[in-house]
């Protein structure tokens, strides 16, 4: 005898309709309702376990007291604390000795590269090569000198930083102020000769002018002082630009550049190791 067909119940729906289908109000799987519990149980005990609900005072800390900037700062107190014996012996060597030195020498160019990547690079470039306004250090043209203790010195007060009282300093008048307009041509048309640029031609109104107000700092052949950071104007190399235009508004206006200075910021063996490293690249002395 065949068995008769189970009918199913008839299911409700939810009521809505769209195009003439209708949707079945069908319970949620029990498994899926389960899961979205547990979920929800996992979420507050997470709340309650670690650093979670923000507050006007920070994050509420958790029971566990975790903290992944303290596991951070563990790691790096671990790692400092490996690297202190090589820390000390950079601060013992003679800045000189550092690069060669066979225990540290290495250390102490990567630790400088790291340094110069973060807090130098910023202004000198990725690869030191500078840009307009800030100095190019892979080049032999050094304002205040190329030696590896002249960089360090450099490094550790700035230069024209006036929190630091042992910054380097130095001053060019802006002669616009008391020089016409046809003598601050004269300038830069005798500038122009001393470096062979923009075709200029030697006057000897522009000499004059240029002993008078320039050869104190400049030196009366015009290749610079290093003592008091002032940059040799018969080589190729500008800070700001050497066309008329520029050389003009330098004369005008004056320059006057500043760099920080990096002690009390940074460690004695970081300022050692960017020292070591810049000095490395090749421009220095």
């Amino acid at each position: 005898m065949a068995k008769k067909p189970v009918k199913k119940p008839e299911v409700e729906t939810t009521g809505h309709s769209w195009d003439g289908i209708e949707e079945y109000n069908n319970p949620l799987p029990r498994w899926w309702l389960w899961t979205t519990y547990l979920t929800i149980i996992w979420g507050i005990g997470y709340a309650i376990a670690y650093p979670a609900i923000p507050l006007p005072g920070g994050a509420t800390p958790g029971v566990l007291g975790y903290s992944s900037r303290g596991d951070v700062a563990a790691d790096i107190a671990e790692v400092n604390a490996r690297n202190e014996p090589l820390v000390e012996r950079i601060n013992q060597l003679e800045l000189a000795a550092i690069a060669s030195d066979e225990e540290v020498g290495g250390f102490a160019i990567n630790g400088g590269r790291a340094v110069f990547q973060t807090f130098c690079a910023q202004c000198h470039g990725s690869g030191a090569a500078g840009a307009k306004g800030y100095p190019n250090l892979i080049d032999d043209d050094w304002l205040w000198g190329g030696s590896i203790e002249d960089i360090h010195l450099t490094i550790e007060n700035g230069i024209r930083y006036e929190a630091n009282l042992d910054t380097r300093t130095s001053q060019m008048p802006a002669f616009g102020e008391f020089l016409s307009k046809e003598d601050i041509g004269q300038l830069v048309e005798y500038v122009g000769s001393r470096s062979g640029i923009n075709g200029a031609v030697e006057t000897e109104d522009g000499k004059n002018l240029f002993l008078d107000n320039c050869a104190a700092c400049h030196g009366d052949d015009a290749t610079g002082d290093r003592f008091v950071g002032a940059p040799n104007l018969t080589d190729a190399i500008w800070l700001y630009g050497s066309d008329p235009e520029t050389l003009t508004e330098t004369i005008t206006k004056a320059r006057f550049g500043v760099m920080p200075a990096w002690t009390g910021r940074l460690s004695e063996s970081q300022i050692r190791q960017a020292a070591v490293y810049i000095h490395s690249l090749g421009g220095g002395e």
